[in-house]
């Protein structure tokens, strides 16, 4: 901690920042911050201005998940404090060190209904880890620290609310250095109870989740994999917490996941839930298949011990850091004879066949199959031509991807589906909107990332009606050279519950049609490149010349690809029953 000093609010403030390694800052100018943001500059700091506030709460969101450090995000009190929540909520359940930065009405007009004004606290609470309020200007230091602090301590967003007129004035402040946390491995009776279900398993299999990449954890997590010869699947969206080249990986599990890895989960005896919390969304049965081992035992690891047990029922529970929790269990199990050793070869042969099945399937797989989606194939070749089927769009841009890609996914049907495709060798490479599911997230949370990483290629997906909701932050790439390239998936419909109207619905379609301008002329309107796909064999091309374009160049590119009408399966078989009506004038509508 630095000795006191004479200095203003705002100085302490900017002064904490710089002492957390603060170099970006994500949002739009205003009057209510305005005196720390005229040091921000010499202070080593740049403000990116965006054109929305959601989007510079994704920005930093994506910026956290790739550096490992805070993502700060920033605007003027009351509605560019409320245009946040969104993105803050998605940052929540990605588990993202956010710090949302919300300067408030000044504390002598509060209640009083002045211009801008709004209680910003309650906004947050259900999504943040810790709130601060600068109650004093002579707390500005402490309390901007602590919930830096919190925010790597939590795992997750924090908020510093501050009155505007708290920044000025003469203050005595000593400026903290930060605090982190040195996260063990878990209670040695848990992880011994651990090594020795392991060490009785016959067929165990690991789930790889996001706490592996917050943990940098992805080599610990290999080390115990070999150990035990286990098939390794991803938990949802955390495509990127086992290397897909690797013998052992077996894909995603969850929604448009991998059979390989269900199939493979569900013989398991013990199941090693790493860095994960089990969410519904990410164990639901798919492709016909409720692959969930019924009479598994499982050991859940997990740095916040609320979520031991949480979603489903475990033997043993461990409240520890991925890294640290593999790498002891690793340990337990060296120079010891386990069960599963006598059956390491035929489970290799297993996974080996599983993988290329299921890959041999999606290969095959090139449109959907419903009869729906074959109905809107034929109507739509009549009118326009052959256009391409989501599927084979998707294994062409997969063949494409550049090495040390980073990948976000909006959103949405053919988003979704892309789950299958999505593949990485390294962790910190892919982003989606994560249990919060929200449409407008991967084009701004892929420029933050960019910002983070400016030497990995940046590549973003989204449909048609996801698109239209954030596509405006491809001004912000282009005005401050944050190049990315941009996949829109062009189908004129919201997809995702368009396909709930035809299974539950008999078809009738309410407010899911999308007709569009041309994505890539409204990109190339905005200082982008525009490139239009509407042939199979330009797809991989395209993804290249983009891909090109934003490493040589810097430029921005919006790729957009002219898909079919097909839709794969609902989002929400869970939570839809066939409908009832009693009313006379409704009873057509069942």
């Amino acid at each position: 901690m630095s000795e006191p000093q004479k200095m203003t609010p705002s100085e302490a403030f900017v002064e904490t920042l710089v002492a957390n390694g603060v170099t970006d800052i994500f949002g739009i100018m205003g009057s209510a911050f305005m005196d720390a943001m005229d040091i921000f500059a010499p202070a080593g700091i740049r403000l990116v201005p965006v054109v929305h506030e959601q989007g510079a709460a994704h920005m930093a969101d994506g910026y956290a998940r790739v550096s490992g450090r805070h993502g700060v995000v920033i605007g003027q009190n009351g509605p560019g404090i409320s245009n946040c929540v969104t993105a803050v909520a998605a940052a929540y359940w990605a588990h993202s060190p956010v710090v949302m930065i919300t300067p408030e009405a000044g504390t002598m007009g509060m209640g009083l209904g002045g211009f801008q004004e709004a209680n910003q606290l309650p906004m947050f609470q259900e999504f943040t880890k810790y709130q601060a309020h600068v109650n004093n200007p002579r707390r500005m230091a402490e309390l901007t620290a602590r919930a830096f602090d919190r925010a790597m301590s939590e795992i997750g967003p924090t908020q510093l609310n501050i009155p505007r007129d708290h920044f000025y004035g003469e203050i005595e402040a000593e400026v903290p250095q930060p605090m982190r946390v040195d996260r063990g491995a878990g209670g040695e009776r848990s992880l011994n109870e651990a090594a020795e279900l392991l060490a009785s398993a016959e067929f165990p299999v690991i789930i790889s989740g996001g706490g592996v990449v917050m943990a940098d954890g992805v080599e610990q997590c290999k080390a115990l994999a070999e150990r035990l010869g286990a098939p390794v699947v991803n938990s949802y969206q955390h495509n990127d917490s086992f290397p897909a080249s690797h013998p052992q990986w077996c894909g995603p599990l969850g929604y448009q996941g991998s059979k390989a890895a269900m199939k493979l989960i569900s013989r398991a005896d013990v199941v090693v839930a790493l860095g994960t919390r089990l969410g519904p969304f990410g164990t639901l049965p798919q492709h016909g298949m409720d692959y969930w081992p019924k009479d598994a035992k499982i050991i859940q690891i997990d740095a916040d011990h609320k979520m031991l047990g949480l979603v489903k029922k475990i033997t043993v529970g461990i409240c520890g850091d991925a890294a640290a929790a593999a790498d002891a269990l690793t340990r337990r199990l060296e120079g010891r004879t386990l069960a599963c050793d006598a059956t390491r070869e035929r489970r290799a042969g297993e996974t080996a066949a599983e993988k290329e099945a299921w890959e041999t399937e999606l290969s095959e797989w090139t449109h959907e199959r419903d009869p729906y989606s074959l109905d809107m194939i034929a109507e739509q070749d009549a009118e326009e031509g052959d256009w391409l089927h989501p599927r084979q769009v998707l294994r062409e841009l997969e063949k494409a991807m550049p090495e040390r890609v980073m990948v976000s996914t909006d959103i949405g049907n053919i988003n979704s589906v892309a789950h299958s495709y999505l593949r990485f060798e390294e962790p910190r490479s892919f982003f989606a909107p994560m249990s919060f599911g929200n449409c407008g997230y991967a084009l701004p949370t892929i420029i933050g990332a960019k910002a983070a990483a400016m030497d990995r290629p940046a590549i973003a997906y989204a449909g048609d009606g996801a698109w239209g909701m954030s596509m405006g932050e491809v001004m912000t790439a282009v005005r401050h050279d944050i190049p990315v390239t941009a996949v829109v998936f062009h189908n004129r419909q919201w997809g995702a519950e368009k396909k709930n109207q035809v299974d539950f619905y008999d078809r009738r379609f309410v407010a899911g049609e999308l007709e569009s301008e041309s994505f890539a002329g409204i990109g190339r309107a905005m200082g982008a490149e525009g490139i239009v796909v509407d042939k199979l064999e330009e797809v991989g091309p395209a993804l290249q010349r983009a891909v090109d374009l934003q490493m040589r160049e810097g430029k921005t590119t919006v790729v957009e690809i002219m898909c079919t009408r097909e839709l794969g399966d609902p989002f929400r078989r869970d939570a839809l029953q066939k409908p009832v009506r009693f009313l006379e004038k409704y009873q057509d509508y069942v």
